[in-house]
């Protein structure tokens, strides 16, 4: 059984161009090409289509995610690690909602709160062992140090300035400029400087962010409402700028 390139998009919550795009960089081959020129998957092609979409969640760009399929023959070895992520994270967000629910209760009725009953499931080091396993305990470090470094304040500051750029983003759509005009282009420009934790962010994982924000709306929610749109703005804005101003 096979699917067409468009059937694969509406399922899997995506766009025709970044399947394409992932056809482009050799994350994903289509099983075959009809005479018309359509793009078609087969069901391997359908497992590795899903691994990629797990490994943009965790926050990979696209030729590290090439790196790990390449280095990872065995699938359901694979499909087990990720499964094994899913449940360690389904628990997480259990607990949010728990913490949440009890800080809710206790607000709403005057009791003492606990710091531990508030940020329980609030612990970004919780895939650890995960992103050592599989990147390296460096790769780990580097952004748990990065992070922690920041302070109370600091983390304040880098949620704020995402705010504002997510915010000039939607005014910006909304007045009419273009993906390219000098408008969008500084909006990029901030975006991609606030990318920059701990090193200049390449431009395949610009142009592969910019796919994310477009294609997942976990992740689009946060441009789009700004403005119906403005996600998919914020892509083809910063696929401009990292085709012209960065390098891999």
């Amino acid at each position: 059984m096979e699917w067409s390139i468009q059937e694969i998009a509406r399922k899997a919550g995506t766009t025709s161009r970044t399947l394409r795009h992932y056809g482009d960089l050799g994350l994903l081959t289509p099983s075959r090409i009809g005479s018309n020129g359509y793009r078609y998957y087969d069901q391997d092609a359908l497992v590795r289509l899903q691994r990629i979409l797990l490994l943009r969640e965790l926050g990979l760009s696209l030729p590290a995610i090439r790196d790990v399929l390449e280095g990872q023959r065995d699938t359901a070895v694979a499909l087990r690690a990720h499964l094994r992520l899913l449940e360690q994270e389904q628990a997480r967000i259990g607990r949010q909602i728990a913490s949440v629910r009890t800080t809710l209760h206790k607000t709403e009725e005057g009791t003492e709160l606990m710091a531990e009953e508030v940020f329980d499931g609030f612990d970004h080091t919780v895939h650890e062992r995960e992103v050592t396993e599989r990147w390296g305990r460096s790769a780990y470090e580097e952004g748990d140090q990065w992070w922690r470094s920041l302070g109370e304040e600091g983390k304040k500051a880098f949620l704020d300035e995402h705010e504002a750029i997510a915010r000039d983003w939607g005014r910006a759509r909304e007045a009419g400029a273009g993906p390219g005009s000098e408008r969008a282009q500084d909006i990029a420009r901030r975006h991609c400087a606030w990318l920059s934790t701990t090193a200049a962010p390449s431009r395949s994982y610009v142009i592969g962010l910019g796919e994310m924000y477009a294609a997942d709306p976990r992740f689009g929610k946060n441009y789009d409402r700004y403005g119906d749109g403005t996600a998919a703005f914020v892509r083809d804005a910063l696929t401009v700028y990292a085709e012209h101003r960065l390098s891999d």
